[in-house]
C-alpha cells in the first residue's frame, strides 16, 4: 500500500513539474511577441466607429423641405396632455404654443416658466426647437418639462412644421447647396476608405506577427 502511494506521489509530482516547465517555456519563447488583440484595429482620431453612431444627422433645413404638416399634427397629439396650440388657447401644464416660433423662450405672459428655460437667450428658431425636441433636459438643464423627447428626425421636422403653421408661418431656412452636400458625402466616404485601409494593414501586421 505504501509502495503504491509512493508511486502515485511521484507520478503526480512529475505531472506538476511538466506543467510548470511548459508554462515557463511558453513565456520564455513568446516573450518578444505581441499578443493578438481581441478586437482588431485601433481607434483613429477624427473617425467615428460604426458602433458609435458615426452617421451625421441630416440638417433640419433639409428635413423641413420635405416635412408633412398633417403628419406633424398627428405627432403633436403626444403634446396635447400639456399644451394647446390654437390661437387664444389656455395654458395647461405647459404654455400655449400658438405663434411660438420666432418668439423668446419665455414669451407667454402669465405662464410660470422654469428659470432654466426662461434664461435661455434668443428666440425659438427651427434649429433650437429641434434641439429642444431631441431632449428638453439637455437643452435646458433644470427645466420642468418631463417629456423625454422625439427620437426620429422626421417626427421632429413634421411637428415643427405643424407648429410653424399655427400662427408663426416663418419661412423655412434654405437647405445647404447640393455641392456642399456632395462634398460632405465625399469626405465621409474618403474617411471610411482610410479607416478600412488602416484596419486591413493592422490585420495583416497582426497576422504576420502571429505566424512568426
Amino acid at each position: 500500500m505504501d509502495k503504491n502511494n509512493t508511486i502515485a506521489g511521484w507520478v503526480l509530482a512529475g505531472g506538476i513539474a511538466a506543467l510548470g516547465f511548459s508554462i515557463l517555456s511558453g513565456k520564455f519563447f513568446h516573450a518578444d511577441k505581441n499578443e493578438r488583440p481581441e478586437t482588431m484595429g485601433f481607434v483613429i482620431e477624427g473617425v467615428v466607429s460604426s458602433d458609435e453612431g458615426g452617421k451625421e444627422e441630416v440638417p433640419m433645413s433639409m428635413m423641413l423641405a420635405k416635412a408633412d404638416i398633417a403628419a406633424g399634427e398627428a405627432v403633436f397629439k403626444k403634446c396635447v396632455a400639456c399644451h394647446t396650440v390654437n390661437e387664444g388657447g389656455a395654458n395647461g401644464i405647459g404654455p400655449n404654443l400658438y405663434d411660438s416660433l420666432g418668439k423668446p423662450h419665455g414669451h407667454v405672459a402669465g405662464f410660470a416658466y422654469s428659470d432654466a428655460l426662461a434664461s435661455v437667450e434668443g428666440d425659438w428658431n427651427f434649429d433650437n426647437m429641434n434641439a429642444w425636441l431631441i431632449s428638453p433636459r439637455k437643452y435646458a438643464p433644470g427645466t420642468k418639462m418631463t417629456f423625454a423627447g422625439l427620437g426620429k428626425p422626421e417626427d421632429r421636422a413634421n411637428v415643427i412644421a405643424y407648429m410653424n403653421a399655427q400662427g408663426s408661418n416663418l419661412p423655412y431656412p434654405e437647405p445647404p447647396a447640393v455641392e456642399e452636400v456632395v462634398e460632405g458625402e465625399e469626405a465621409a466616404a474618403e474617411a471610411d476608405v482610410a479607416a478600412t485601409e488602416v484596419a486591413e494593414e493592422t490585420v495583416a501586421a497582426d497576422t504576420a506577427a502571429a505566424s512568426e
